[in-house]
């Protein structure tokens, strides 16, 4: 099973797509909420090079980026790939 982390807030629509399109491929994930726990956002930021908008999405411990970068990678293939390496 492929490790999935999204890093959230509770509300982002941008988020819940995400979430929908992993749901879609039948995937689990872990959420990580950042408004929940300033810690959490520390290590998203760290993680995506800085990036502050949310979602924010690993698989596999790989950057995937957020919503627009997950549904391109979708797309190319790429997720796919991501998948597929041992976690």
């Amino acid at each position: 099973m492929p490790k999935i982390e999204v890093f959230s807030t509770a509300v982002c629509p941008y988020c819940v797509a995400a979430k929908n399109l992993l749901k879609s491929k039948g995937l689990e994930w872990t959420e990580v909420r950042i408004d929940l726990d300033a810690t959490q956002r520390d290590a998203m930021l760290t993680r995506s090079g800085g990036r502050r908008t949310v979602p924010q999405i690993f698989v596999n411990d790989q950057y995937v980026g957020g919503f627009d970068d997950l549904v391109a990678a979708d797309r190319s293939g790429k997720l796919s790939q991501l998948l597929e390496q041992a976690a």
